[in-house]
């Protein structure tokens, strides 16, 4: 996002996720702040990203989507596996691709988000 704002809170969201878990109700208030700014930088996907994502937390009290897989991975990466499929984790791949929305990757990846997100 371009908004420093933004981004300072996209850092603040990161920081609270390793500190604290996901705290839902922080986190909540967190995420429909982070969407406001895309509201205003008019950035539709990240906007339908986040919600999707506070609704989910929102019922789930937790972040069941698991982390993207971009490679596949052999059995000597099984126990790192675990670690990235972890709710804070995925969450905190999720916050961090609003950084740079000029990333093609990003971009792919968050419509892979709200497909997810919309499917579960």
């Amino acid at each position: 996002m371009e908004n420093k704002d933004a981004n300072k809170l996209i850092d603040k969201i990161i920081d609270n996720l390793d500190k604290t878990g996901i705290n839902s109700g922080a986190l909540v208030d967190d995420i429909k702040t982070l969407r406001a700014y895309a509201l205003e930088e008019q950035v539709p996907l990240v906007v339908k990203v986040l919600r999707f994502t506070y609704e989910h937390i929102e019922e789930n009290d937790t972040f069941l989507i698991p982390m993207l897989d971009d490679e596949p991975l052999d059995e000597a990466d099984s126990i790192e596996e675990n670690d990235l499929d972890s709710p804070v984790e995925s969450l905190k791949y999720l916050i961090a691709l609003m950084k740079n929305l000029k990333n093609k990757g990003n971009i792919s990846d968050l419509r892979e988000y709200r497909d997810l997100l919309l499917a579960y």
